[in-house]
């Protein structure tokens, strides 16, 4: 026994010795401070890890705003005018509007960034956007999100299982880009520093793309104003990752007075680019209200309040898989199938409606449909309810070996479907 004990400490001497010399010996250059700082990291793999979380990300943030594709456009376009003037201008730059009405904006390493719906129809101009723009290429070029990975890598290296735990009935949480199910990188909080950074060479690249910086003390002070509690949603989205303070405006007001005044603000033009978001948002706040209602058991109000929106915006997809898990719970089957299918139909693309149509098929007990549904989202966003039904799928199959290593999977994630998947791992053997 005293034997297997220091064979245990000498492992965590190595361990700790190895941890050691990574750190001491992965050090470099931050592109836009100059400061020394950890790199654990290489280049080539802050770019991969981009590309294989841009879209999972989006996805459990709510998706695509596809009912205005030139908005995206528009976005793309004042992104690339910052980019271009950051100090890493050679990054894989990419601006996504998402279909969510929290007010929040992210970035990825390597250049990957989004920013929401309910975000952008709170601005004022287009020099506001560039400061929030201005502010996520900041993150991305200084590596900020890299080094959150990195922090995460050295706390709970070897942790496993599947990333998002979610059940067969939570309203909300895969609609619209409920909080529930985001990204842990995106929606992680940045450090003060990191922030402070941020809005300093933000700030920068925005006087160099010829907008005014005194949108971005603008920003800082509705922000700050929106955090006294006149706005739970702007402190639950945009709040919860990049917390306001006055020492913010502070110090952007002094940086800002460095700089000439009078750079271009674009009212008219964001307005104009704005529109057809504003116009839709009604639509939107039905549809919140309904998934309030329907949180509170209150279904036959919630699908008054889906239906008129609906009514507004015909072509949301998100509108369609709604009504659908409501008549689910009001049971009319029928009507369910056409809405799942509805809203499959309008954003073939998005998990989470797959998701939802492949569960309400296997209720139904048409496995083939089920599985294709189920396989589909799991292909884009692996969630531990795919993968548990899955398991369960190929154990009525009799494919006991395919059902263990979904259940093997899920296990892992623990929770309540953890301990489920264990149940029936031990029922298969």
């Amino acid at each position: 026994m005293t034997a297997h004990f220091l064979s245990r400490a000498r492992m965590a001497l190595v361990v700790m010795l190895s941890a050691l010399v990574m750190v001491t010996s992965g050090c470099a250059t931050n592109p836009v401070t100059g400061e020394t700082q950890l790199s654990l990291i290489g280049e080539g793999e802050e770019h991969q890890m981009g590309r294989e979380n841009y879209q999972p990300t989006i996805q459990t943030q709510g998706g695509r705003f596809y009912l205005d594709p030139e908005l995206t456009v528009y976005i793309q376009e004042v992104g690339n005018k910052l980019a271009e003037v950051s100090d890493r201008p050679d990054l894989p730059y990419e601006f996504a509007v998402l279909n969510s009405s929290v007010p929040n904006a992210w970035a990825l390493p390597g250049g990957k960034i989004a920013i929401n719906r309910g975000l952008l129809v709170k601005l004022e101009d287009e020099a506001q956007l560039a400061s929030v723009l201005g502010h996520e290429i900041v993150h991305a070029a200084a590596r900020h999100s890299v080094q959150r990975m990195q922090q995460g890598m050295l706390l709970s290296a070897g942790m496993a299982g599947l990333g998002f735990a979610l059940g067969d009935n939570e309203w909300g949480g895969l609609i619209m880009g409920g909080a529930a199910v985001g990204s842990q990188l995106a929606l992680s909080q940045y450090s003060q520093s990191h922030e402070l950074e941020a809005d300093h060479y933000g700030i920068e690249y925005m006087v160099e793309a010829g907008y005014d910086p005194q949108a971005a003390v603008e920003l800082q002070e509705i922000f700050v104003k929106l955090s006294e509690g006149q706005n739970s949603s702007f402190i639950d989205g945009l709040f919860a990752t990049h917390p306001p303070s006055q020492a913010r405006v502070d110090a952007n007001r002094k940086l800002a007075q460095k700089y000439d005044s009078g750079g271009y603000r674009g009212e008219d033009v964001y307005q104009r680019r704005i529109a057809e978001a504003k116009r839709l948002q009604p639509a939107y706040d039905l549809h919140d209200e309904a998934l309030k209602l329907a949180g509170q058991e209150d279904y036959q109000a919630a699908l008054a309040k889906v239906n008129e929106a609906i009514d507004m915006a015909p072509r949301e997809a998100a509108f369609f898989a709604t009504r659908a898990r409501l008549h689910e719970v009001l049971e009319n089957p029928e009507q369910a199938d056409k809405d799942f299918d509805r809203a499959v139909e309008l954003y073939p693309e998005m998990f989470s409606y797959r998701l939802m149509r492949g569960l309400n098929e296997l209720e139904a007990g048409n496995l083939d449909t089920a599985q294709a549904d189920l396989e589909a989202s799991a292909q884009v966003v692996p969630t531990t309810i795919a993968y548990l039904r899955l398991g369960d799928i190929a154990a009525q199959r009799g494919n006991r070996e395919k059902a263990a290593a979904y259940y093997n999977e899920v296990a892992k994630a623990g929770g309540e479907l953890g301990q489920e998947a264990r149940q029936k791992l031990n029922n298969l053997q």
